[in-house]
């Protein structure tokens, strides 16, 4: 019951930000990031998109980004929501505008409710090619008496061309060491996994791939959608 109540509530809400959309199609905003790679990063529109990834190892592995962009007393700003493949929220990670760093994030903790990530670095998307960046945020663990903390190292690899959707496109490629580290504040006990994944940024796009090191998991862009094609998709 209680899933397709979610599920109405998310058709419902599709429904009004067409209207909202539609409403204000004359008057929508234009956004301009300073980042000098804000040209391979997701495109800054207040039209929500959906970014339907397979998993290419698994085949039947599905996850959804839903991507837009919003202006709110904190200033303009892009939300990327991370949904499991049966429409389940994961995480969402809000992004300044201006610098394409982190502004907050919000995982969906073991209790099924949303959480806000205490941030500690910010920087996830690249700012500077010459430097690594540094992500790092805490949140409840898979326990009641645990907590995780998670960063992202990223590192410039190359520029190429990546075949998507049937196209060749120019490509920033990443190198990302993952630190996943569980605490326990009460025994003090820390227990540290790390590991390696590329993540590829296209021109006009965003994040189209990203696999592991032995890619036994590997993501890639299968399709955009609209929401409305995406809340028949995952109410089917």
């Amino acid at each position: 019951m209680k899933k397709w109540l979610w599920i109405l509530g998310l058709v419902l809400g599709a429904t009004i930000i067409g209207v909202l959309v539609k409403n204000n199609e004359d008057s929508e905003a234009t956004y301009t990031s300073l980042n000098p790679q804000a040209a391979f990063f997701y495109p800054l529109d207040t039209l929500p998109k959906i970014y339907l990834y397979r998993d290419a190892a698994k085949g039947l592995e599905e996850e959804f980004h839903r991507i837009y962009t919003v202006e709110d007393a904190a200033g303009p700003h892009l939300i990327v929501e991370v949904y499991e493949g049966d429409g389940r929220l994961r995480e969402a990670i809000n992004y300044n505008i201006d610098s394409l760093s982190v502004q907050d994030q919000m995982v969906v903790n073991r209790n099924q409710n949303k959480e806000k990530a205490l941030l500690y670095k910010n920087q996830l998307f690249p700012f500077d090619l010459k430097k690594e960046t540094w992500f790092a945020s805490k949140f409840s663990g898979l326990t009641d008496s645990t907590l995780i903390l998670y960063e992202v190292f990223r590192k410039y690899k190359l520029t190429k061309s990546a075949q998507l959707m049937g196209k060749k496109t120019k490509c920033l490629y990443f190198t990302d060491k993952i630190r996943a580290t569980t605490l326990n504040p009460y025994t003090r006990k820390e227990a540290e996994q790390i590991g390696l994944r590329t993540s590829i940024f296209a021109e006009s796009v965003g994040l189209i791939e990203w696999y592991n090191a032995d890619q036994s998991v590997h993501y890639r862009l299968e399709k955009i959608l609209s929401q409305e094609e995406w809340v028949k998709i995952i109410t089917r």
